[in-house]
């Protein structure tokens, strides 16, 4: 019952029970704004939109359903997702920016981050008109007018920036990092419905499929934790030095290398090139001519399941190498260490020590790599072994990662704060 014990301690701490109990204040809104619909909705059309579309189905379930009903925040955090991973991209090709994000400490990474935040308001316009206008070639929603179309953006912009302020919110007075905890509520809040199709659809003949289900479920779920959890780590030492009359150094440490250092990102990144060709043969498809001819083609290629895991995975892998090799540097950290005095045993410092970790890093990034990839088609595996449809997306993908990570890494907040009050104690 140390569990429980815990869950007492933290609600007698006020400070840390007011914390995250704004945490939840702050859930309560997200989900009353993503069920307030935008105006001129056709339900029935959207519905067989979403079904059509298996693409904007799963984005539909990474943001917690705002967008299958078309709520007034529908792109939930995908414009700040996008202009993050956009500004990390930057870094490779602007050296002042590479700059600013890894060498001017704290300030720099703030301003950084201040630089995202204002790239993610146009790509809201840009989304949410992109958005609106396949929705209304399609007849899921009625033609706009101007007006309207103009005051639907701003709505849709605005709801993401609301959304961006509300992460900042949690991040400074609550626990946790804020943007990640919002993309948990969303992916949490689709359980409910996942768990109500499942008893509506109910067969007592589909019993062995749930317990097949829900075994492979729980086996994912600690490879999850498992590879997330997983380090390997590299001895590092750190030299003797005098001065005066003490001695330092002379102590033996480790330096940790992630199994899975690019955490979701890749994944995320690779549903978003994967969304693109579709979103454009879905523009397409009513042009007469070869153009729409090509058009369908591409959109019934892609909607092959085979065809659509298989190039997801290959995607998955490329930009797990890739995006690693944007955020890790070895030769900023083997400089580190020889400022430091420190030495990997048997490695000299320098050149050697980066192209050393630079090869433990490549080993142990083609396991990560593949886990990605696998977690990434895992919905359409479970799917095909079980039979079970949509609830398999979210026990089964990325959804049980950002789930895992975030959880994680509050559970590590919230320790650490219970730690630091210990200490105050004595």
């Amino acid at each position: 019952m140390e569990w429980l014990n815990k869950i007492i301690r933290i609600f007698k701490l006020p400070d840390l029970r007011n914390k995250i109990l704004f945490v939840l204040g702050v859930f309560v809104i997200y989900r009353v704004m993503a069920n307030i619909p935008m105006p001129g909705i056709r339900a029935e059309e959207l519905e067989k939109f979403f079904e059509s579309l298996k693409v904007f189905g799963m984005l539909d379930l990474f943001v917690g359903g705002t967008l299958s009903n078309l709520s007034i925040v529908m792109l939930g955090l995908g414009p700040y997702i996008t202009a993050t991973i956009i500004m990390q991209l930057l870094t490779m090709i602007f050296p002042a920016l590479n700059r600013l994000y890894k060498e001017e400490g704290e300030a720099g990474r703030q301003k950084f981050n201040q630089y995202g935040r204002i790239l993610a308001v146009p790509l809201a316009f840009l989304q949410g008109y992109g958005m609106l206008a396949l929705l209304q070639q399609q007849g899921a929603i009625g033609q706009l007018s101007t007006e309207v179309l103009i005051s639907s953006l701003v709505t849709v912009a605005g709801g993401c920036i609301f959304l961006m302020w509300l992460g900042e919110l949690i991040s400074e007075k609550g626990i946790g990092n804020g943007i990640s905890l919002l993309i948990f509520a969303g992916i949490i809040a689709i359980f409910p419905v996942n768990i109500r199709e499942m008893f509506v659809a109910w067969d007592p003949a589909d019993i062995p499929s749930y317990l097949l289900f829900f075994a492979m479920a729980l086996a994912i779920i600690a490879g999850v934790v498992m590879v997330n959890q997983g380090r390997r780590n590299i001895p590092v030492s750190y030299a003797k030095r005098v001065r005066g009359m003490k001695m330092y150094g002379g102590v033996s440490t480790y330096l940790p290398l992630n199994v899975n250092p690019a955490g979701v990102i890749p994944i995320i990144f690779a549903f978003a090139i994967m969304m693109f060709p579709g979103m454009v043969a879905g523009f397409l498809t009513g042009v007469e001519g070869a153009v729409g001819n090509v058009a369908q083609a591409v959109s019934q290629f892609l909607e092959k399941e085979v065809v659509y895991s298989a190039i997801l995975f290959v995607l998955v892998v490329v930009f797990t190498f890739f995006y690693t090799a944007v955020t890790f540097d070895p030769k900023a950290i083997s400089g580190n260490l020889q400022k430091m005095g420190g030495f990997v045993p048997g490695i000299r410092p320098g050149e050697s020590t980066a192209n050393f970790l630079h090869y433990i890093l490549n080993r142990i990034l083609v396991f990560g790599a593949l886990f990605l990839a696998t977690i990434a088609v895992l919905p359409s595996i479970v799917g095909w072994v079980t039979g079970v449809g949509v609830f398999g997306f979210f026990v089964g993908g990325t959804s049980v990662l950002i789930i895992v990570n975030v959880v994680l890494e509050t559970l590590r907040q919230i320790n650490s704060q219970l730690q630091m009050r210990e200490y105050e104690t004595l």
